[in-house]
């Protein structure tokens, strides 16, 4: 790991009172380190700061989003691995030490968040549901699914840009299409910070939670289809199987409803089988 290069990405948007101290401490620590700012359209001094500071920049000409800023750095990173870490300030950058200790046994290393960082209970509640949700789609216990900082070969990760969105949920499918392809992850506990200055954290809680929930929905679809169609298919089916009991109890019939349960539970499981036929046929082909 010592002779290889790394790449530390800092995807950016209206972070200019915060990303001059980031470079500059990641600049300190690790002085060999290419340190790569997308600035993603942003309307203050983004740029002229992260310039200033001696980070290589690669600038969007709109905002096009987060997981756009990190697709665009990945494929132009020059480092044999990329850490992948927030430009705000609320990712350490002596935590970038921790996960690179790892980079020769893994294929991708996380920092997790413990209980001591600074974040609202709401998002600790909904990354909680969250990691249940994905750990239940992917038989592995997830930590944090939707942490930001991360360490990954360059080589491989690449492999999953057309496959990642533009949005903040770029992690959650990093995550699973990894796990979906027997590849190992690390989880590294770390405590983030606050944000600095007054930007403000530009994920909104209602809007962007419910948007985000479906999203992992889909991503659980898209990489492990038959663990989301198999239980609604099993509600079907019980369902059918009570509604029948009942009737068949009080009148000594078998009713309409109760065959419509037990014939969409058949199509459920059927088009589970299918979509996960599917999904493996396209995750062959990320190895090809």
């Amino acid at each position: 790991m010592i002779n290889k290069k790394v790449t530390v990405l800092l995807p950016a948007f209206n972070e200019g009172a915060n990303i001059g101290e980031t470079i500059r401490s990641i600049h300190k620590l690790h002085p060999d380190f290419e340190i790569l700012v997308v600035n993603d359209g942003s309307e203050d001094q983004t740029l002229d700061v992260a310039l200033a500071a001696g980070a290589n920049v690669w600038p969007h000409p709109y905002n096009m989003g987060n997981g756009a800023a990190v697709k665009t750095g990945l494929r132009i990173a020059s480092g044999d691995w990329v850490v992948m870490m927030d430009a705000d300030g609320q990712h350490d950058p002596a935590d970038i030490a921790g996960l690179l200790e790892y980079a020769d046994d893994y294929d991708m290393v996380v920092g997790a968040r413990t209980k001591a960082s600074k974040t609202s209970w709401h998002r600790n509640l909904a990354n909680w549901a969250y990691n249940r949700l994905a750990s239940y789609v992917c038989k592995f216990k997830i930590q944090d699914l939707t942490s930001g900082f991360r360490l990954l070969r360059t080589e491989t990760a690449r492999k999953y840009i057309y496959m990642l969105p533009n949005t903040f949920s770029y992690p959650s499918t990093l995550t699973l299409a990894y796990l979906r392809n027997g590849r190992s992850i690390k989880y590294v506990p770390i405590k983030t910070r606050a944000r600095k200055g007054e930007s403000k954290s530009k994920i909104k809680l209602i809007e962007d939670g419910s948007r985000f929930f479906i999203i992992i929905i889909k991503i659980a679809t898209l990489f492990s289809p038959l663990r989301v169609f198999l239980p609604v298919s099993f509600l079907f089916f019980t369902t059918g199987v009570v509604y029948y009991i009942y009737t068949f109890l009080t009148y000594h019939r078998f009713s309409n409803m109760s065959l419509l349960f037990l014939m969409n539970s058949v199509v459920i499981f059927m088009m589970g089988l299918v979509s996960e036929q599917i999904s493996q046929m396209r995750n062959d082909r990320i190895e090809k």
